[in-house]
């Protein structure tokens, strides 16, 4: 009987999580995949609430987050602690996903151990490699260390044949896209005792995330001060801003966005809650990249809150817009979706380029092609 092929998914934040979690399911269904599991802990409570939803165990933990760590302390201690397990593992490639430091550490211990790398959302790119920061250089150092290249897009595969990444470079979709489908329900109950008593029918709800590094300090200020005067100048509207947990961003959103009655200020949610309420709301403002796939999947236009974005497609097919961290032009796009029906209709209307459900699949089927256990899978799009 043939030996099954182990896999390793290495990930330690929430949002990773999220997106690997559709991954690890197929994988989990594979008859010729041993499918392991192996979490960092970058981040703690946000990452448990997603493995729980997705019913997911794991089989190794690093947990290595502490109080005050560093990108530094990040990368020492993933480095380190992946050492063991994967002599004792022997893992046939490891899966790490994006841009996180978990995922350049992981990418580069598994190099040292001479174990495969399989890059989940490769080819992002600014080109700029301090926005945003780490995560510009994480991934593009992670597409050099990486030997299967799993690109969201056509234009993230063309990124990476520019750099010369030209073999096992696969297009399949997003897998964030995947994932809403196990969470998304026309008949969800909230879990968050204060959404669960909001009537959506009621106000234009608009969702707001903002916790960026780079968006730290005086461009958060300008986000939140942009945040205050839409929401003074407009009655119908009510803006849900769960919070980050880093006590900079709390600090500056409790301040300025505190006590306003149109303004809801929450603790962070689980998955299922904020698929739910992208689902329910008018529009999102975010400074997330993962929101900037999510929303459009749901129809929902999104202003982001950055001054560049490593997701091009959606700008050029109409889902996205860059509303930068400017408060007069945060203030002057979001009272344009807010007031003019047809360019709210227009942009909730255009199509979603990231993805169509299907690409955990077409990665397990690349991972099986890879070693020579299946065919060659079509490129999403094709």
């Amino acid at each position: 009987m043939m030996n099954k092929i182990k896999v390793m998914t290495v990930f330690g934040t929430r949002p990773e999580a999220i997106k690997m979690a559709p991954l690890i399911k197929e994988l989990e269904n594979r008859d010729l995949i041993e499918s392991i599991v192996c979490l960092t802990g970058q981040h703690r409570e946000m990452l448990t609430q997603v493995l729980d939803t997705f019913k997911i165990k794991d089989d190794f933990n690093l947990n290595i987050m502490r109080p005050g760590q560093t990108v530094t302390t990040i990368t020492t201690d993933v480095l380190s602690g992946m050492e063991k397990i994967l002599c004792d593992v022997k893992p046939d490639i490891m899966l790490v996903h994006g841009d996180t430091s978990t995922s350049f550490a992981g990418a580069l211990a598994a190099f040292y151990a001479g174990v495969r790398v399989g890059h989940v959302e490769a080819g992002l790119r600014t080109y700029d490699k301090y926005s945003p920061f780490p995560e510009e250089m994480n991934r593009q150092m992670t597409s050099r260390l990486a030997d299967l290249h799993f690109a969201p897009t056509v234009s993230n595969k063309q990124n990476l044949l520019k750099e010369n990444v030209t073999q096992n470079v696969f297009v399949t979709g997003n897998t964030v896209i995947d994932a809403l489908s196990h969470t998304v329900k026309p008949d969800y109950c909230f879990a968050d005792n204060t959404l669960a008593k909001i009537d959506f029918n009621k106000y234009k709800y608009i969702l707001l995330t903002a916790h960026r590094r780079e968006n730290l300090g005086a461009p958060l200020r300008q986000i939140c001060t942009a945040v205050r005067k839409i929401a003074e100048s407009n009655s119908d509207v009510r803006f849900i801003y769960p919070m980050h947990l880093n006590p900079l961003v709390r600090n500056t959103a409790t301040e300025i966005l505190g006590g306003l009655n149109n303004v809801i200020l929450i603790d962070p949610v689980d998955v299922c809650d904020m698929h739910n309420l992208m689902q329910r709301c008018y529009m999102v403002m975010t400074d997330s990249g993962g929101l900037q796939e999510e929303a459009p999947a749901l129809g929902k236009p999104v202003l982001v809150l950055r001054t560049e974005t490593e997701r091009p497609e959606a700008v050029a097919a109409g889902t996205v817009k860059i509303a930068g961290v400017d408060t007069n032009t945060i203030i002057e796009m979001a009272n344009t979706l807010i007031r003019d029906k047809n360019a709210y209709d227009l942009q909730a209307a255009a199509v979603n380029p990231y993805g169509d459900g299907n690409a955990s699949q077409r990665i397990a089927n690349a991972i099986l092609y890879y070693f020579g256990l299946g065919d060659k899978p079509k490129d999403f799009g094709d």
